[in-house]
């Protein structure tokens, strides 16, 4: 269809547009105000309608996915208590949906095609009537949950308005939205990773790296370090699929180059509801100038904690109050890859901005990350599932410090695994040194650690912490389905790192924030204990471009069975090199993050590489629900139906 026949959805260039008008101060403010603002759809009645239109945020006109004509789209302002009527009309030539994300309510009115309780999707030229009693407040999103759509633009924020007084005041109100547009069709995207998987990645290290490393490290121990990331064939680099090379990052869609512009008077104080909508990006986001006061999560109050920063995965939503003084401030998401970065600005001013300051480094992937961190195991990995160290020369052997260079591996085998070869002389646990590991007998995708036991390892005098709800304890397992070609790693030593911002943030200068600090602001809601445990591993053959629960993709998966009224505690273990957001629809994730008695809810979790989380989940929901990644491109394989009865 030609873009003529289309109606176009424009940016707004504003500051200049208004500028070369001639507008006084007063008038371009009014006119800044009006331009920047999404549009609010308030009330209880609604009529959405879905739809194709052209747009254009790079220069080249393409069709995106529109609401109501806009992209994002618009904002739907509800209040708790009401019952709100959505008429969903789809004007697309392919099946359609919308999933009310994070939203509490009958698995029914929840919009995933063929999961939800008699929902099939909107076909094509018909229209849909979702009807819900909102039963909570705060800040939300909504997305099409068919195909690729979500990808294309059918996204928008969700505000409640609570029936009590908020635990906090402020001036002004604004939603960040951040997403990630790109020109090409999603199905060509997807198409791509499966051929080559780093397709889009042009951070991979190069002839310079190698050169710093030589000089920083030497030669024995770049080459022990490249040696083992090549036999795994992974990249310290593997830190987001899609990147800037064909995304454009959008702050409530305006390209970096327009920007979103929020403003503000003298003395104000402006709560920003940010939320990130994108298909497949990390956003590290802060205020350069500002500190912000983290005071919900996914829509639920937490206990006020003021940062500098803070990281946002797919799904997230955090809400934050800023206090700025008269000057202009810009608001910085950059991509966790470090290729592109969304923005807007904080201003009394229309036509006053700020600098724009420069992306941090390109991280590194690290030992850590791929659960190899072994600083918590300890002297009881001997002997674990048949793994003989008799021969272990620990007479020089130092942890938290020791010298190991004395340590003899000849005669240590690990589950079957010869590890004669395995250079430990530098090897650190504890605080000890590990830079020089050889893992070059550690072929990850070939080793068998089916006898290793992961569990908890104290070492030197030291144990792993131990939560005030013992979550900590149990054992690691990997179940048989993960061996195959379809999982390439395994984490050996995933760890509990709760207070750890993730690669990238660590020891950068700034305040970050953690799920450690976010407690609930009421305490927790069901302190009951677990009835029952449910471990699932987070896998995929990241080479292959193949994701998996438990080694199992969801169209080979049967449904997880969960019982009415239960308690259950599920611990993820992620056994892949990236970060993932797990979401879980219609109930809520009772994040366990240390502290028993304000115990924070979530509709989304991130569960960082090599690493394991834990979270409650109080089965208060019947019927069928979706329980996936939010990454667009892993949720295929990476999914599971979960069936409450």
């Amino acid at each position: 269809m030609s873009p003529s026949r289309r109606r176009f959805v424009q940016g707004l260039a504003m500051g200049g547009m208004a500028a070369s008008l001639g507008l006084t101060s007063r008038s371009l403010w009014a006119n800044a105000e009006q331009q920047q603002k999404m549009p609010t759809l308030r009330g209880t009645d609604y009529d959405l309608t879905i739809g194709e239109q052209v747009v254009n945020f790079t220069g080249t006109p393409r069709i995106g996915t529109t609401v109501n004509g806009s992209l994002p789209a618009p904002i739907l302002r509800w209040k708790e208590g009401d019952t709100v009527t959505l008429r969903v009309k789809n004007n697309l030539p392919e099946s359609s949906s919308i999933h009310w994300h994070g939203i509490i309510l009958p698995s029914s009115q929840d919009g995933v095609p063929n999961i939800s309780n008699g929902f099939h999707g909107i076909e094509p030229g018909t229209t849909h009537t979702y009807q819900f009693k909102v039963a909570q407040s705060g800040t939300y999103w909504y997305h099409s949950h068919s195909g690729f759509q979500e990808q294309t633009g059918l996204y928008g924020p969700i505000v409640i308005d609570p029936m009590e007084p908020e635990p906090f005041t402020y001036d002004r109100d604004y939603v960040v939205m951040l997403s990630d547009w790109t020109d090409e069709d999603p199905t060509v995207v997807y198409a791509k990773l499966k051929k080559l998987s780093h397709y889009y990645n042009f951070n991979e290290r190069t002839h310079k790296d190698l050169m710093k490393d030589l000089k920083e490290k030497g030669l024995a121990r770049t080459w022990s370090e490249r040696k083992m990331w090549m036999q795994m064939r992974m990249s310290q680099r593997d830190l987001a699929d899609v990147t800037g090379y064909t995304y454009t990052y959008l702050m409530n869609g305006q390209t970096p180059a327009d920007g979103w512009t929020g403003l503000f008077r003298k003395g104000e104080k402006v709560r920003l509801r940010f939320i990130n909508g994108s298909a497949m990006s990390f956003f590290d986001v802060r205020i350069p100038g500002l500190k912000m006061t983290v005071v919900a999560a996914d829509g639920q109050y937490v206990q006020p904690v003021s940062v500098d920063e803070f990281r946002i995965g797919v799904a997230e939503t955090y809400d934050v109050i800023v206090e700025p003084d008269d000057g202009a401030y810009t608001i910085f998401a950059q991509s966790i890859d470090r290729s592109g970065y969304a923005r807007g600005t904080l201003t009394p001013d229309a036509g006053m901005q700020a600098a724009v300051p420069p992306m941090d480094p390109v991280p590194n992937l690290t030992h850590t990350d791929m659960g190899m961190d072994m600083s918590a195991m300890g002297h009881n990995m001997h002997g674990m599932g048949g793994m003989d160290m008799k021969g272990m020369d620990h007479s020089k052997m130092a942890m938290g410090g020791m010298d190991m260079k004395g340590m003899d591996h000849s005669r240590m085998a690990m589950g079957g695994m010869d590890m004669k070869g395995m250079d430990h002389s530098k090897m650190a646990m504890g605080g000890m040194d590990m830079k020089g590991m050889d893992h070059s007998m550690m072929a990850m995708s070939g080793m068998d650690m089916k006898g290793m036991d992961h569990g908890p390892h104290p070492m030197g005098g030291k144990s792993t912490p131990v939560h005030p709800s013992d979550f900590s304890s149990g054992k690691v397992v990997h179940a048989p389905t993960e061996y195959g070609p379809q999982v390439d790693m395994r984490a050996a030593a995933p760890r509990y790192r709760l207070d750890d911002p993730g690669v990238g943030l660590r020891n950068n200068g700034r305040r970050v924030l953690t799920y450690a600090d976010l407690r609930n602001l009421h305490g927790t809601n069901d302190p009951r204990e677990p009835d029952r445990e449910i471990q699932l591993h987070l896998t995929g053959n990241m080479e292959r471009y193949m994701w998996s629960v438990n080694g199992v993709k969801f169209n080979d998966a049967e449904p997880l069975r969960w019982k009415m009224g239960e308690r259950l505690r599920i611990t993820f273990v992620n056994d892949t090199m990236m970060n993932h957001p797990m979401h879980l629809h219609g109930m809520w994730s009772d994040l366990e993050t240390g502290d028993n008695d304000f115990i924070p809810r979530k509709h989304t979790v991130i569960v960082q590489p090599g690493s394991r989380i834990s979270y409650r989940v109080t089965v208060d929901a019947e019927g069928g629900w979706a329980y996936h990644c939010h990454l667009l491109y892993h949720m295929l394989g990476m999914f599971r139906e979960v069936q409450v009865s």
